[in-house]
């Protein structure tokens, strides 16, 4: 998903924002004989969150928004492991480049 957030160490990433998009895999820990919404996760609440992360409190490291992310994927019961992706295609760089990401991968401890 893609959402407008104003993440970055300088001022002007804070002033202006910039688009981040974020990928999220989730591993889950259900049985796929239901067909029940109770019994997963709905993407529509993750996504929901995500975007809070995104839009919300400023950090300075797109590693931090991918820790808050992944933080808010694992409080879901059924969520087992996550995979998050933030990617900041307009970082302040001289170089050419298409994106710059960062992926953490974390998983519930039980």
């Amino acid at each position: 998903m893609t959402a407008t957030g104003y993440h970055g160490v300088f001022p002007e990433e804070r002033r202006e924002g910039q688009p981040f998009v974020v990928d999220v895999v989730l591993e889950l820990d259900l049985d796929t004989e239901s067909d029940r919404l109770d019994d997963t996760v709905s993407y529509a609440d993750v996504a929901d969150e995500i975007e809070a992360v995104i839009t919300g409190e400023p950090f300075n490291l797109i590693e931090t928004v991918a820790g808050r992310i992944a933080d808010r994927c694992l409080a879901h019961g059924k969520v087992v492991g996550v995979t998050v992706t933030v990617h900041k295609p307009r970082a302040p760089l001289t170089q050419t480049f298409a994106d710059v990401s960062v992926t953490i991968s974390r998983r519930r401890h039980v």
